[in-house]
């Protein structure tokens, strides 16, 4: 006979439903599995005022917007109890930090080498969550980084990993390379127990930074990061950062790449996740070539294909810039009359980088008259540091 549930009670589950649910999970590909209570994460929503008041997320003003459904996962779906997290191991079969030093190249992160792990994600936990439903009459949604959900806090609530000094979830047998998803339901399961912090006296993570984006250990200034500026940011490059950004053309894997954890992931690690050889070292002289069909064609099913033909081109001429190589200054003055501001700008810097200041001024007479908008006029009159010796 079956129990009627009373008006708002839960359904509840138990260990033998778990077991499946997790047996399903590995099946499909996932990596890491666990489960937290709704109300786990408690300090959630002071953590996020914090970060919030002290502008660390920049202008991702959707952060600021969706803050209250972002501080709990109740506040975004009240009728959630329980909470899975999955994890799919990403981790490299080579040291990313290696590309760095290839300035004919461009770096992109790690994830992004891969199809769009939303695309390769969510089809995987809506199976899983169907799953759920039809063992328990539940409700469930499922998310992947496109809702305010708290993924990494409460993949550490659930015992997945937990947050290093540098923000990212980090796992004892994946490293720092987790890609992350989000299953709630109505269901109350069995939890899983958080795991300890173990990062120890370690700071590599904090001390590698090219940027000092970490005001503190466990904390993360937006603005100085490397991978929000060339990602979210929808304007010039600062300034400040510029010469630190080095080829990096998508993201920045630093922190994530220096981790002590990581000696375990590639051990771990399953060949279901490769990344496509064209994204491992791309050529500048390539990619500065790519018009919008071109680099529409090259990023298919990828991150990068969400960047868009501007920024994408405002990183790869920032990477130009900093090459170290004078014979690159045609694939920035190719640009320097581009439609777009924002292209038109980063061409500027770095051909002033990369030629010399009579060559320079020669281009600043032919261009600058006609130049309508300021902050593309300032790039002919700022000071640029010399890459030409590099």
């Amino acid at each position: 006979m079956t129990r009627v549930l009373a008006q708002g009670e839960a359904p509840a589950a138990g260990t033998g439903l778990v077991a499946e649910l997790r047996a399903r999970a590995k099946s499909l590909g996932f990596d890491a599995f666990g489960i937290a209570p709704a109300e786990a994460r408690a300090d959630l929503k002071a953590k996020l005022d914090h970060a919030l008041a002290a502008g660390w997320h920049g202008d991702m003003d959707w952060m600021a917007e969706t803050g209250v459904r972002r501080s709990s996962p109740g506040a975004l779906w009240p009728e959630v109890r329980s909470v899975l997290m999955l994890g799919m191991n990403y981790g490299p079969d080579h040291d990313p930090l290696e590309t760095l030093e290839e300035r004919a190249t461009g770096n992109i992160s790690v994830y992004a080498r891969n199809r769009d792990y939303h695309e390769l994600i969510k089809g995987r936990l809506k199976e899983l969550a169907g799953l759920l439903a039809r063992r328990t009459g539940a409700a469930v949604k499922v998310f992947v980084d496109t809702a305010p959900v708290m993924e990494k806090p409460l993949a550490e609530a659930a015992g997945l990993g937990w947050q290093g000094k540098h923000t990212v979830l980090v796992s004892r047998a994946f490293g720092s390379w987790l890609f992350l998803g989000a299953l709630f339901t109505s269901a109350e399961l069995p939890a899983d127990q958080p795991h300890p912090e173990s990062c120890g006296k370690c700071r590599k993570c904090l001390d590698i930074c090219p940027t000092k984006a970490f005001p503190a250990p466990f904390r993360l200034d937006a603005r100085r990061c490397l991978a929000y500026l060339n990602i979210e940011h929808k304007g010039s490059i600062p300034r400040e950062f510029r010469v630190a950004m080095g080829n990096r053309i998508y993201g920045c894997d630093d922190c994530l790449a220096v981790c002590p954890w990581n000696k375990f992931a590639s051990v771990a690690r399953e060949a279901k996740l490769q990344a496509r050889e064209a994204l491992n070292s791309p050529a500048l002289a390539d990619l500065a070539g790519l018009d919008e069909a071109g680099f529409r064609a090259l990023f298919a099913a990828s991150p990068v294909k969400r960047l868009g033909h501007a920024r994408f081109l405002r990183n790869v001429l920032i990477a130009v810039g900093n090459s170290g190589k004078p014979q690159f200054g045609h694939l920035a003055e190719r640009h320097m009359n581009d439609p777009e501001p924002l292209i038109r700008g980063a061409a500027i810097w770095a051909m002033r980088r990369l030629s010399s200041s009579a060559h320079a001024e020669q281009l600043k007479l032919a261009f600058l008259p006609a130049e309508t908008d300021m902050e593309v006029r300032a790039e002919w009159t700022a000071a640029v540091p010399s890459a030409r010796s590099r």
